[in-house]
Formats: structure tokens, sequence, C-alpha cells
């Protein structure tokens, strides 16, 4: 029965009567992009829109028309577009705003192309922000969907049954980025395992993709980057938008988005998403399901407020899942069958609130609190595992200017409570960590060329003690084309084994905790190259990166001796006289260009050179590469719309490089790093293409994923004995298990 203590429901009562008086929401800016033509005004479609230095971006529709939420931290609003010079206007009281962008060529021709994706100009982080734009170039189901035409992010299965799926960024798996919705800490923990699963593609308004350190305000867990999701808000301009996909799996889902205006200041929405799948699909023939059959609801109610010096928003989030995998079919009477379940129940109350000062624009007071309740209740044959999470956060932050603007800073008190109780098999773990934090960053700018950020953090953590993470930024532009920005940072977290590492124990290993928990801590420094230029006349960019991750101590998973699963930690089992490391070196080139009017095209390579110290609890220490990563990816985008975006072409080619997996030949045993032969995984492409049609509030999709049709064999060892010793449904997959998938479906959009 799925229940909340009675001291959370205490909590969120007393929450919800502090602030509802105040909370929710921000006022809305309403406005026209437009270009002046001879004597007459020709709306601009696509501008990108956002608020400088934070992740609230739009863009303008067909008629020029835009709609974006007052920040809370901001009133600097960017209006950038291709071939035009960038506009910044100071928003104080206005509500309505008519823009008129110059030509940067002074064409007397309209361009209505905006880019899809842009980086950041404004922040000395590597910020890349992907607008629904992009999301729209593929189906976008889920938010681990919305990755395919990204260089720098790249989503892959855990294992063959589940379903779970996980990202990595510059060589790390997503544990160690920072995933926020909506500036609150919410894929983590528990959630880690099918986290990405449960924030609807349609619900995204904007994602924020920050490389490297993050900034101190935002937390202490970014060791490899941060990712910042936006939903669609209660005042936004389309009141209803309707969404509904099917697929060749027999995949249907149907998402809903209702926002309704109360009053000048107040307003209400509505996020809802239902989806499933039903069908039982064997590709490979091996009676194991490629895809887990499953039921999700889930919804969000929320609504906002704004008035001249108070902007709120609250709300509430709410899923349930049901994950059902395995054989596909009976076995024969007196064996048993292998079943995989898991259902998840999960309940959070959230807020934001934030005090202006209109007639001191540079000063703000925001304070964030969020609640959370996940229950995941899941079955691997005959072996259960359990878990609850209860986590409490928030967050107080101040901002001002010293003497001027070029002198301005941050600072405030952050408070992290997670309560985990685990059990796996018959081992129960039960944790609780209370995290009290206070945290400052000064920001100094010269003359629009130069950003100094360094901030600094002090956490004090019950478990392990006091944590200081300092984190410094800086960007500095060469000239008004070529940019130049660098970065380093400390970020600690406490790992959650088993929910993070979820697909191995569909297997028949033993799982070994060989050390009582501690606290991951890594070192991550960087630094990106950013150059616009014109190609034959037309816009063209190239981003060149490189980031080091190098880390004190970090959990170790060893699946290199078969039937065994082993946990321990990179500092507490060094061999006497041998220095373990543990690195992960990321190099990333991207070209951007648009060859002909409404066109775009992005080309990137990415390699990586990630290594771990192994062997450590035998008593071993040798330097290996990390399984499951590719060295090399290759990525090619295009697309393509006619004017209007009454039809729009987009294809995508992503090309995986070989990638080393453990050696697990049938029959084979080694004791010994020193002497364990390699293996790795070939290669592969994995191609999509969407083409959609544009209505006047109707748009229609069809697309595919996988086009080439290439899987992998065999992803399951033993599959012919599930309840025997050599069983494992995870340390093999390394490429796609389900061949070529289409999809159709719709989106209708009602608008003020």
């Amino acid at each position: 029965m799925f229940s909340i203590p009675d001291y959370f429901r205490e909590w969120i009562a007393t929450a919800l009567s502090l602030f509802i008086p105040f909370f929710s929401g921000a006022q809305t800016i309403h406005g026209t992009v437009s270009e002046q033509v001879n004597t007459q005004t020709v709306p601009l479609t696509g501008v990108n829109i956002y608020w400088a230095g934070t992740t609230q971006a739009t863009t303008s529709d067909a008629n020029g028309h835009f709609a974006i939420a007052r920040s809370e931290s901001s009133n600097q609003l960017v209006f950038s577009f291709v071939g035009f010079k960038p506009d910044t206007i100071a928003v104080t009281d206005q509500t309505e705003l008519t823009v008129v962008l110059t030509n940067q060529n002074t064409l007397q021709e309209v361009t209505v192309q905006g880019a899809s994706s842009q980086i950041d100009r404004i922040s000395p982080i590597q910020n890349e922000i992907i607008t629904t734009r992009t999301l729209a170039k593929a189906a976008c189901c889920n938010l681990s969907e919305s990755f395919e035409t990204n260089a720098s992010v790249n989503v892959s299965y855990s294992d063959a049954v589940t379903g779970a799926k996980q990202i990595q960024m510059l060589g790390l798996s997503g544990n160690y980025v920072q995933t926020n919705i909506e500036n609150i800490p919410t894929i983590r923990g528990l959630a880690s395992t099918f986290g990405l699963n449960y924030i609807p593609g349609t619900w995204i308004s904007s994602i924020d993709i920050g490389k490297g350190a993050g900034s101190v305000v935002n937390g202490y867990e970014g060791m490899s980057g941060a990712m910042n999701v936006e939903l669609q808000k209660p005042d936004a301009r389309e009141r209803i938008f309707a969404n509904a996909y099917v697929n060749s799996f027999g995949r249907v889902e149907g998402n809903l988005n209702l926002s309704r205006p109360l009053s000048e200041k107040w307003s209400i929405g509505f996020l809802g998403h239902a989806s499933t799948l039903q069908n039982r699909i064997d590709q490979n023939g091996d009676n194991f399901l490629d895809l887990p059959l499953y039921t999700q609801y889930n919804g969000i109610v929320r609504a906002k407020y704004g008035s001249e010096r108070f902007m709120s928003q609250f709300g509430v989030k709410a899923l349930y899942e049901d994950r059902t995998g395995g054989q596909a079919t009976e076995n024969r009477v007196g064996v048993p069958t292998y079943r995989f379940t898991n259902t998840t129940k999960r309940l959070e109350v959230f807020s934001k609130t934030a005090r202006l000062y209109p007639e001191k624009p540079y000063r703000g007071l925001g304070l964030i609190l969020n609640a959370v309740h996940h229950e995941q209740n899941s079955r691997f044959g005959f072996i259960p595992y359990d878990g609850r999470q209860q986590s409490l956060y928030g967050n107080l932050i101040y901002q001002s200017i010293i003497d001027n603007t070029n002198h301005s800073f941050k600072t405030g008190l952050s408070y992290l409570l997670d309560d985990y109780r685990e059990k796996y098999r018959d081992t129960v773990m039960t944790r609780t960590e209370s995290v009290p934090g206070i945290f400052g960053e000064y920001t100094y700018k010269y003359l629009d060329k130069l950003t100094l950020v360094a901030g600094a953090r002090l956490d004090f953590h019950n478990l392990f003690g006091t944590q200081f993470t300092p984190r410094f930024h800086a960007k500095y532009d060469l000239n008004h084309r070529l940019t130049l920005r660098a970065s380093a940072g400390r970020g600690f977290r406490t790992p959650n084994a088993l929910a993070e590492n979820y697909g191995y124990l569909v297997s028949s290993r033993t799982v070994y905790f060989d050390d009582k928990p501690q606290a991951e801590v890594s070192w991550n420094y960087g630094t990106s190259l950013a150059q616009e230029f014109n190609l034959f006349g037309q816009k063209a960019s190239l981003v060149l990166d490189y980031y080091r991750t190098n880390f004190q101590n970090q959990l170790i998973v060893d699946l290199e001796h078969p039937r065994e699963l082993h946990f321990y930690y990179l500092t507490s089992r060094s061999a006497p006289g041998l220095k373990t490391r543990s690195f992960a070196n990321s190099f990333q080139a991207e070209f951007n260009y648009q060859p002909i009017k409404r066109m775009e095209v992005k080309l990137a390579y990415r390699l990586f050179d990630v290594r771990q110290t192994m062997g450590m609890t035998f008593g071993e220490s040798i330097l290996l590469p990390r399984m499951m990563v590719s060295r090399d990816r290759v990525l090619f985008n295009a697309g393509y719309a006619l004017p209007y975006d009454k039809w729009k072409f987009d294809f995508t080619v992503q090309w995986n490089g070989p990638r080393r997996i453990p050696y697990l030949r049938e029959g084979y045993e080694h004791t010994s790093y020193q002497n364990m032969p390699r293996e790795n995984a070939p290669g592969f492409y994995n191609i999509n293409a969407q083409v959609s049609k544009a209505f006047p509030k109707w748009e229609v999709y069809l697309g595919g994923e996988n086009l080439g049709n290439f899987r992998q064999a065999n992803p399951i060892v033993g599959a012919s004995d599930p309840f025997g010793r050599d069983f494992d449904a995870a340390a093999r997959v390394w490429g796609p298990i389900t061949g070529r998938m289409l999809y159709a479906g719709f989106r209708y959009k009602l608008k003020i």
C-alpha cells in the first residue's frame, strides 16, 4: 500500500500553508519579433529568446509571437537570430514587448529560420540550450529520447530486460551529471534507475546542458556536468497542447498540457501523461522479451502567482508505473519461468518563490523547497529488491551587486535530507544523510568581453564531515565571434550502488559489498573555444572543447570475475606501494552550418579516454579502460524546413565506436587482472529520420529509428537457463537490442 509517513504529511502541510499565499508563478512576457522591410514590419519565425544567464528560453512562432515567464534571476531578455544583430532588453514592469531586429547584411528579404540549439554566449559556463525546435526533430517521448541529435549526451539501455536507460557525458555515466528539473535536483538517488523515463518530452520547453564544473548555487553533486530541464508553464500561450504517439513495437502514449489564467496574477496548469506497451517482442528468438511490458501514469498540477514584488509557483507531481519483463513464454511444467517485475510510486511537492525589487532589478531573493517520497519494489526471478527514498531539499538564494553591475554576487543557504531504505535478498541497507550548506559566488565583468566567476560552498555532511567545494569559470571574447572559456571545480556525491547499477541485478551474480559507503570525490578541468564565421556567405560555427575529470575516490563496479559483482572504492583497497587512479578525458569538435535558407547541418566528433584502476579488492592493481565507453563517436544531423515550417525533414546518423566489454566466454575463468584477456564490442551505426507536416492548429509526424536495423544477436548470456550459474542480461549489452522501429503521431495546439 502506498502511504506517506506522518512526519512527511506534516512537512507538506506546513510548507503549503506557509507559501500558498505567495506561490507560483511569474508573470508572462508576451510580444512579437519582426524585421523592417522597406516600410513594413515582417514577423520572424524561430527567433531564440532567453533570459541572460539562465536556462529559460523560447522561440517565436510563425507569426512572430512569443511568450516567456518572467525570470526570477534576470531582467535582461536576449533576442538572437541567424543573420540579425542580437538585441538585449531590460525588462522591468512591462508585460508586452514589440521587438524589431536589424538585419546584419541589410538584405531586403525575410529570413525565417532559427537555430535549433545554441551555446549560451553570455554564460561563462559552456551551456548548450536545446529548444523545442530541436525536441521536435524526433518523437521525444521522454527525456531519455531527447538527445538523438545532441553530440554531447548519448543514451543507451543498461541491460536487455528492464528497459532502464542511462546517459553518458564526458565519458562518465549520468550519475555524475546533476540533473535538475527547474533547478530542483530530481533524477538522483533511487530515481536514477528509471528517472529519464519519467519526464515526457511534450512537457519540456528547453534543456540546458552545462559541461564541466557547474555553479555552486545549484549544489555539490555535479561532477562532470549539469543538466536543467524547464517544463511548460501554467501561463503558456498554448492553452491546450495534445499529443498522441504509436510505434511499430506497440507502444502507445498520450500527453495533455493545459494552462489557464485565473486572474491577472494567478494561473494554473496541468501536465498529464499516460503510456503503455503490451505487445510481446522477441526478435532474436531467445525467449526473452526485448522490451518490458509497462504502463505509466504521470501528472503535475501547479499554480503560478506573479506581481510586481513577488513571483512564485507551487505544485504536486505524482507517478505510477509497473513493468514486467523476462521470459516471453511459460516454461514446461516443473521448470520455473524467469520474471522481472518493478512497481514505482512517486509523490513530489515543490514550491519556488522570488522576492523582487523593481527599483533595483539586479537584486533578488529566492527560495526553492521540494519534498519527495519514492517507492520501488522489484523482483529478479526469485530475488526481491525493495527501495524507499524520502528527501527534503531547500535552497535560499540572495543576489545583488557591489557598487555597480560589473561586480555581482550570489549567496545563500541550502539543506538536503535523504533517507534511504533498501533491501536486496536478505540484506537491509539504511542510510540517512543530513547536509546543511552555505555558498557564495562572485562575478566580475569587464566591457562585455571578460567574465570571471569564483564560487565556493561548505557542506556539513553528517556522515562524511565538512566538504569544501570551490569552482571557477572564465569567459573571454577574443572578438565578437570568437569566445574562450575555462573552468575548474570540485564535486562530491554519495553513490547508490544498487539503484545506479540496477541492470546488473538481472543475472546470477552474487553481489559483494567490499566496503562501507563512502563519498565519491572528483576534480574537473575544462576549456572550450567557440568560433562563428561565414562559409560561402552563410553562417557557420565551430566549437572545440576538452575536459578532464580526476577522481580522488570513486565507487568501482567490478564485473571482471564471472558470477560475481563487487562494489569497492578506489582509495580504500589500493595495494601497498601501488597508485590507484581513475580519470576521464573528453575531446569534442562540433561544426554547425546553414548552407541554404531553412537548412541546418551538424557534424560532430567525440573522443574519450576513460580509465580506472581495478582489482584492488583482490590485492591487484591495474589501470584498465572503463567498460561500455566508446572511444569514438561521430554524429551527423541535417534538417530542412519549408517556409513557415509547413514541412520539416530531419535525418540523423550516429556512429558509435568499439568499446570494452567483460570477457565472459563460455567455460572460461580468470583470476588475475594482470593476465586478463580483453574483448571489445564492434562499432555500429544508428540511423534516424522524421518528416512532419504542419497545419494551423495541427502537426502530424512520421519517423523511424534504427533504420539500418542493426541489433545485437544474443545480448543475454545463458538465456536458455536463467536460473543457472552463468545467466547475465547486462554485462554484454553494448548496442541496440531491438531492430528497426517506425512511429507516427500528431500534435494539437490551441493558443490564446
